[in-house]
C-alpha cells in the first residue's frame, strides 16, 4: 500500500463525490472510510490481482477509480441510514458503473473550500490537512498535540460551517496561502512532518494554478526547509542563523527554491511571499554569515513593508538595518517601530506588543556594547517566549552576558 499515492488522490476523489451530489461533510467522511478500506485491502506484494478490494477493480490498475467506487458506496450506505426514502432511491439510481474515474481535477476548489473565510485559522488548517492532505484525524491531533476527540470536533464544526458553500464558488488564493504557511510553521510533531506536508500541498496547489505568489510561497518553504538540519544542536538547542553550519544546508532544495523564485519574480507581480523568499535566498546565497548582502536584504524588507505594513516585518527590518549600517542605526529603526506602535494604540487594536521585540532589542544592544541592557532584555524575551527551545536559548544568552559582566 502506497500511502503517498493515497494522499495524493484524496482531493480529486473528494471532488468527484461532491460533483455527483454528495454534500461536502458526508463526502469527506466517505473518502476517509475508503482510505481506511484501501489500507486494509490494497495489496503490498507482487500479485495485486489476487487481492482486489471491495470496489471490484484491481486497485493497482486504477487506484483512483477504486477509491471513487468505494467512497461512493460508503456515502450511499450512510445516506441509506439517514436520508429520506425517495432521496435514497434517487441516489442508488445515480450510482455509476465501475470504471475509470473522471479526469476532472477539483483540487483547487477543495483548497478554496477548506480555507474559506468563514473558518477560523485553526479550523482551516485542520480541514485542509484532512480533506486535501488525506491525513487521519488521529495524525492531525498528534501533530497539534491535542486529544483526538478535540480535533474530531474541530473538523466536524469546520465541515458544517462550509457545508452550504457552493463547490464551484471562486476562492481567495491569498487565504489558502496563509493556511498553508501556518501548516509549514508548525514544523514537526507526532508522526507527521507538517513542514514537509505543507511543501507537498503547496506543490500540489502550484500544479493546479499558475500564480506567482503560490510559486513564491513554495520557494520560501524550500529555502527555509533547506536549513532545517542545521537549526538545532545535538542536544536540541537552537542554533542562530549566523552560527549554523552551512555545509549542512540542503543545496538541492536551495537551488530549486531559487529557480522557482526567479521565474515568479520575472512575471513582475510582486507579492509578500515572493519578497520573503527573496530575503531567504540572499541568506542562502551567502557562503558565510559575514558575506551576507544585508544592504539588499534591507531593500527587500522595504518592499515587504510596503506590501504588508506589518510590525513584524518592520522588526525584522530593524535587525537587517543593524547589520547593514551598525547597531545604532538598528536601534533607531526599532525606536521608529515603537513610536508607530504607540500611535496605533490610541485609535485601534493594532498596538499589541510585537512578538520577539525584546529579543531583537537585546541583540542590538549587545552589538552596541551595552551588556547590562542586553542581558535584561534577553531575560525579558525568555519570559515572553512561546516555546521551550526559544526560551532556553534566550535564557542562555542572558546568562552568558551576565557572566561576562561579572569578570
Amino acid at each position: 500500500m502506497n500511502e503517498a499515492l493515497l494522499r495524493s488522490l484524496t482531493p480529486s476523489v473528494l471532488g468527484i463525490l461532491v460533483r455527483r451530489g454528495a454534500d461536502f461533510a458526508a463526502a469527506e467522511d466517505a473518502v476517509q472510510d475508503a482510505l481506511v478500506e484501501a489500507v486494509r485491502v490494497w495489496p503490498t506484494g507482487p500479485t495485486p490481482s489476487s487481492r482486489s478490494g471491495s470496489g471490484g477493480e484491481d486497485p493497482i490498475r486504477d487506484p483512483k477509480g477504486w477509491l471513487v467506487t468505494v467512497a461512493w458506496r460508503k456515502f450511499l450506505d450512510a445516506t441509506r441510514a439517514d436520508a429520506a426514502r425517495r432521496r435514497r432511491e434517487d441516489l442508488v439510481d445515480e450510482e455509476p458503473a465501475p470504471g475509470p474515474a473522471p479526469a476532472v481535477d477539483d483540487t483547487l476548489q477543495l483548497y478554496f473550500l477548506c480555507a474559506h473565510p468563514s473558518l477560523t485559522p485553526s479550523s482551516a488548517v485542520a480541514l485542509t490537512l484532512r480533506a486535501v492532505g488525506g491525513l487521519t484525524t488521529r495524525q492531525i491531533a498528534q501533530a497539534y498535540l491535542v486529544p483526538e476527540a478535540t480535533m474530531a470536533q474541530r473538523i466536524s464544526r469546520a465541515k458544517r460551517t462550509v457545508s452550504g458553500v457552493r463547490f464551484d464558488q471562486p476562492g481567495d488564493v491569498a487565504t489558502v496561502l496563509r493556511v498553508l504557511y501556518l501548516v509549514f510553521n508548525e514544523g514537526y510533531s507526532g508522526d507527521v512532518d507538517l513542514a514537509a506536508e505543507a511543501i507537498r500541498l503547496t506543490r500540489q496547489l502550484a500544479a493546479a494554478i499558475d500564480h506567482p505568489e503560490v510559486a513564491g510561497l513554495l520557494a520560501l518553504m524550500l529555502l527555509h526547509h533547506a536549513r532545517r538540519a542545521a537549526r538545532t544542536a545535538p542536544d536540541g538547542s537552537l542554533v542562530p542563523l549566523a552560527e549554523q553550519d552551512r555545509g549542512r544546508w540542503d543545496t538541492e532544495s536551495i537551488a530549486e527554491g531559487v529557480e522557482i523564485l526567479q521565474a515568479a519574480l520575472a512575471r513582475d507581480r510582486l507579492g509578500e511571499f515572493q519578497a520573503q523568499a527573496a530575503i531567504a535566498a540572499l541568506h542562502a546565497d551567502a557562503p558565510t554569515a559575514e558575506e551576507t548582502d544585508w544592504t539588499q536584504i534591507v531593500e527587500w524588507y522595504d518592499e515587504l513593508a510596503r506590501l504588508t505594513d506589518s510590525p513584524v516585518v518592520r522588526l525584522n527590518r530593524a535587525v537587517a538595518v543593524g547589520e547593514a549600517d551598525g547597531p545604532r542605526a538598528g536601534l533607531a529603526a526599532l525606536a521608529s517601530l515603537d513610536e508607530s506602535s504607540a500611535r496605533s494604540r490610541t485609535g485601534t487594536s493594532r498596538g499589541c506588543p510585537v512578538p520577539r521585540r525584546a529579543a531583537v532589542a537585546a541583540y542590538l544592544h549587545e552589538r552596541d556594547g551595552d551588556l547590562a541592557t542586553a542581558a535584561r532584555l534577553y531575560a525579558e524575551a525568555a519570559r515572553e517566549a512561546t516555546n521551550l527551545a526559544e526560551r532556553d536559548h534566550l535564557t542562555r544568552q542572558a546568562a552568558r552576558l551576565n557572566a561576562r559582566r561579572r569578570r
